[in-house]
């Protein structure tokens, strides 16, 4: 039987930042003496190299242990429809066979990661519903 290595709501918390980012737009030209109240807080949501929501989910994904990034990895392949739930321990094979320390970048670089997360989360019975209520 399949089993997680990685916590749910680590998975989840992935899932919520990566959506941050997602939702993210170019930066706007904002007027010189613009601020945060006046502008709705539109800065949040624009994309900037410095990004803070880039730079929580990167730092995340890199202080997870190996297992974890494994699994974080191979959920992303379940959930894009490469394997079926019964194939977990292949897919863990193959990630071994393909990981190396650029997994992070690879990560954060894959379009469509929240969904997939999630996907691949459906496939274990589990959802990030709750989580994603409890930190609105």
């Amino acid at each position: 039987m399949a089993t997680l290595r990685i916590s749910p709501e680590k998975v989840c918390f992935a899932v919520v930042k990566a959506r941050e980012l997602d939702v993210q737009v170019p930066p706007s030209e904002l007027e010189d003496g613009s601020n945060a109240t006046d502008d709705d807080m539109a800065q949040i949501l624009e994309d900037d190299p410095a990004n803070p929501t880039l730079e929580e989910l990167k730092s995340f994904l890199e202080a997870l242990n190996d297992d974890e990034l494994e699994d974080l990895l191979a959920l992303t392949w379940l959930g894009r429809d490469d394997y079926t739930i019964d194939d977990w321990d292949d897919i863990l094979a193959e990630v071994r066979d393909v990981r190396e320390r650029h997994t992070v970048d690879y990560l954060l670089g894959t379009p469509l990661l929240p969904d997939y997360l999630e996907d691949g989360l459906a496939a274990f019975g589990l959802s990030c519903e709750e989580f994603e209520l409890g930190h609105m």
